[in-house]
């Protein structure tokens, strides 16, 4: 069955619905891997191989029972869900000892949708805590090695989803961005990662670090499979305040064999002094790939785009500082010893969030705290209206707008442990589409001179995933990048 890891999910679905393999054995198949590999790379927080395989038993009889016609799209497929995401019965940690023992009782929209189309969750992978950093290295539950160099980071806070799909533990996995969190770990380990528009995809279910920021997306090994999930997952829920109600247009991925008619944009603020040189020489290749295959390429101009990190590190914190105030100790979560409330609050905090939380909690606390909220907090959400207009007026000219995923390559483990700000620039190129709430996909574009795997990103007007999915696969047809696989 080891021919199984690193099929298409359209094969593997293919092999389901004509009844060639059962989904208990692709589901035994990929569990057996992780069995092996795991061990090593310490992807998964969770996993849940009982759970796994009696929904894989259901599923067959599901399989059994019906016409191919009848049959839920993606019966018997397995895949794993990043631990900030609901699973009712199955624990949540989100990366934090404060959460160790949390059982949700319901599960995540953006999970039930999927596992109504029909399929397995194999587990729940590690995260940086609550979503915050890029490296996974912030888990409270140990960091995750990167498959293509194990003393390397996968990226974060979506690294354990990132590197279970390139070590082929998993077909696809589910992640979450708010400032870069799914594509950030897709160009570190050479998969193809979405960050829908916000509201596309619901946010109920999601353990809430930045609401204004967070997005549920998905990571996989080309923009085929990741549009097979995401048209699943996509669409208005009543139960996300904050859910758009915009119809979610048929993914036909098929439709495309070139790129005449699309523009694409190069902003002149992503190609900056500090980008490491061959992530540049890789991304511009990219590009001409593109325009080889009919795009047309344009100059363009984000001037706010040097404001982003600033902004971010205001607005996120500031989220996150009223978003983490419900984790107590009361009600669900660490719940120490103490012999008054006060006492509960401050040991069940103390003890419960790691370092990187704490930082982010304070810096947000300081921001909107009286006298101070217009300075930092008010100020960051007007220069945030001025990246948004941004990509508005150049959304007037071109489809989309390409450039780095991130500066580096990935980097070692431990290297930015003592600097903080030299972390928070590892995402100076993906905050952008998240301030501005546009979808973005990163996808493989080359490999750095050590062998690393570097990401090319497309950032995209709202609600507008099927031209960026279509121009991916238009690419990823064209070039092998996608195709390589690291040596496990």
């Amino acid at each position: 069955m080891s021919d199984l890891i690193g099929l298409p999910l359209r094969e593997l679905l293919s092999l389901l619905s004509t009844r060639k393999i059962s989904s208990f054995e692709i589901t035994r198949t990929f569990l057996d891997r992780i069995e092996k590999i795991e061990p090593d790379l310490h992807a998964f927080i969770t996993l849940s191989p009982e759970f796994a395989l009696d929904q894989a038993k259901k599923a067959d009889k599901t399989l059994a029972a019906a016409e191919k016609s009848d049959l839920p799209p993606l019966l018997g497929l397995p895949i794993a869900v990043k631990d900030v995401l609901s699973v009712k019965g199955i624990r949540c940690t989100s990366g934090s000892r404060i959460l160790e023992d949390y059982i949700p009782p319901y599960t995540a929209t953006s999970v039930q949708r999927l596992m109504d189309a029909g399929v397995v969750i194999l587990g729940k992978t590690n995260t940086d805590e609550f979503a915050m950093g890029s490296s996974t290295e912030n888990s409270a539950y140990g960091f995750t090695r990167n498959p293509w160099d194990r003393e390397r980071v996968p990226g974060g806070s979506s690294g354990g989803s990132a590197a279970a799909v390139a070590s082929g533990m998993v077909p696809a996995a589910l992640g979450t961005d708010t400032g870069g969190s799914v594509r950030q770990p897709a160009s570190f380990c050479g998969v193809t990662g979405l960050k829908p528009t916000y509201g596309r995809v619901s946010r109920y279910g999601l353990v809430a670090y930045g609401s204004s920021l967070d997005s549920v997306g998905v990571l996989a090994a080309s923009a085929e499979d990741v549009s097979i999930l995401f048209s699943i997952m996509a669409g208005y829920d009543p139960r996300d305040a904050t859910s758009a109600r915009v119809e979610v247009p048929n993914i036909n991925l098929d439709g495309r064999s070139d790129l005449r008619g699309i523009k694409v944009g190069i902003p002149e603020e992503y190609f900056i002094e500090g980008v490491q040189a061959d992530v540049e020489d890789a991304v511009r290749k990219g590009i001409k790939e593109l325009e080889s295959l009919g795009a047309e390429i344009r100059e363009v101009s984000l001037p706010h785009t040097k404001y982003a990190l600033p902004v971010y590190y205001l607005i996120a914190p500031a989220e996150a500082s009223a978003n983490l105030a419900r984790f107590d100790g009361v009600r669900y979560g660490l719940q120490p010893e103490a012999d008054t409330l006060l006492d509960l609050f401050v040991h069940a905090r103390s003890e419960g969030f790691g370092a990187e939380v704490k930082r982010r909690i304070m810096l947000g606390t300081y921001a909107l705290s009286a006298g101070y909220y217009d300075a930092f907090y008010g100020q960051a959400q007007k220069v945030r209206t001025l990246i948004k207009q941004d990509f508005e007026a150049v959304f007037q000219e071109v489809d989309m707008v390409a450039a780095p995923v991130a500066p580096t390559t990935a980097f070692r483990i431990g290297e930015h442990g003592d600097d903080p700000l030299s972390m928070y620039l590892e995402d100076v190129f993906t905050l952008p589409a998240n301030l501005a709430g546009i979808p973005a996909m990163a996808f493989p574009a080359g490999f750095d001179s050590p062998g690393l795997p570097i990401g090319m990103q497309l950032m995209g007007k709202p609600f507008d995933e099927k031209t960026l999915l279509q121009t991916v696969q238009v690419y990823q047809q064209n070039t092998p990048w996608h195709l390589k696989k690291p040596a496990i």
